[in-house]
């Protein structure tokens, strides 16, 4: 019997926040980094290099299309891997709505452990699927920028992407 062995792929686009990396393995994104990550030494090996792939052809696609203000939410499928505790956060921060923040301690409420925001916050920190869960909609509780990924630039840049809509409703920092 022969078992088969995913490998991961990976490919590198460009965007308006730099060159972005995207991992995929069996059919599902795992992993989208930017060129200069935080935390890099502790990222999953990236797998071959592909030039084309219907997965990242979509995911560049609906990236170019967030980008240039057309599309709020991705339509991907998305296998990011993580403890339980993790998954619960990303999956919390997949229900952030475009335009909208919220607060760690807001995160920790919604996922029924309140007293859980620093966890909360290494959970975000460690999201391997940047922008497309929105980890870059999460603040400090008094409104400030937090950390990110990405750096504080890229964070203010999508938060700022985002604004025409939170103008709107005035929610955003």
């Amino acid at each position: 019997m022969t078992v088969a062995v995913s490998v991961p792929v990976h490919t590198v686009i460009d965007s308006p926040v730099g060159a972005l990396t995207l991992v995929a393995e069996d059919a599902a994104l795992t992993g989208i980094y930017f060129a200069i990550h935080r935390r890099r030494d502790r990222l999953p090996d990236f797998g071959e290099l592909v030039s084309s792939s219907g997965l990242f052809g979509d995911a560049a696609r609906q990236l170019g299309e967030y980008f240039a203000g057309d599309r709020r939410v991705f339509d991907l499928p998305l296998a990011p891997r993580g403890d339980q505790f993790q998954q619960s956060v990303w999956a919390q921060l997949r229900q952030i709505p475009y335009g909208e923040t919220r607060s760690y301690g807001d995160l920790a409420k919604a996922i029924g452990r309140p007293g859980a925001a620093q966890a909360v916050g290494a959970a975000n920190g460690a999201n391997p699927l940047s922008i497309v869960v929105p980890c870059h909609r999460v603040i400090g509780a008094d409104g400030s920028l937090t950390g990110y990924a990405g750096g504080l630039d890229r964070k203010r840049f999508l938060l700022e992407l985002e604004r025409p809509a939170a103008d709107v409703e005035g929610r955003l920092f």
